[in-house]
């Protein structure tokens, strides 16, 4: 008999990790000015691609935690966000990083923020689902088999009429959401910095 416990996945050291790489690649944000300036309407438009997916993402996030919020390890969530993939705020998440690198002007910044932040919250992914299958057995089980990790299926998606949710928990995602907010005036903070001359760049695609 396995007396194992398994234990959540420690969500402290996955936001320290984030932090972590978001600190290394600053000097390579600050330092790098876009090759796509020229001409200016490819930098448009990616500028506007980013800021709508950093939009997107604070909405889906919020959505995932009406559904969420409170229940987290506790039941196993299958409807709304929960229905079409089984860590929606994960999707969101990396959402908001790629966007931040699109309003920066790089495809090789978007690239590289999306599969870090892509690679730590799968890795969060896999230790919560070790977690849920250990204390929900079958009922995850049979949840895993039919829904997406991370990548959504639209087609799946379902809810229940009314929803119950955790004034507490979307609080606490409020002042999550800011913060994907403010890479909205860090990306035009970092392009003043850069057509004023203002710190040494080198050209990145």
């Amino acid at each position: 008999m396995n007396n194992t416990v398994v234990k959540p996945a420690n969500q402290e050291l996955r936001i320290t990790v984030l932090r972590v790489t978001f600190i290394v690649m600053i000097p390579l944000i600050l330092f790098s000015r876009s090759a796509w300036m020229e001409p200016e309407w490819v930098f448009e438009v990616m500028e506007v691609l980013g800021v709508s997916l950093v939009i997107f993402a604070v909405l889906g996030r919020f959505w995932s935690i009406l559904y969420i919020g409170g229940h987290k390890n506790s039941q196993v969530m299958q409807d709304g966000p929960y229905s079409i993939c089984r860590h929606p705020l994960y999707l969101f998440s990396t959402m908001g990083v790629v966007g931040l690198g699109l309003m920066l002007g790089s495809i090789v910044l978007t690239i590289g923020l999306g599969v870090l932040t892509f690679v730590i919250l799968t890795a969060t992914a896999n230790k919560e689902e070790d977690f849920l299958r250990a204390e929900f057995g079958d009922a995850y089980g049979k949840y895993e088999a039919k829904t997406p990790r991370i990548w959504p299926k639209l087609s799946l998606f379902h809810t229940e009429g009314e929803v119950m949710f955790d004034v507490k928990h979307l609080k606490g995602n409020f002042f999550d959401a800011l913060v994907f907010l403010t890479f909205i005036p860090m990306a035009e903070l970092m392009e003043w910095l850069k057509e004023e001359n203002l710190v040494y760049t080198f050209l990145i695609y």
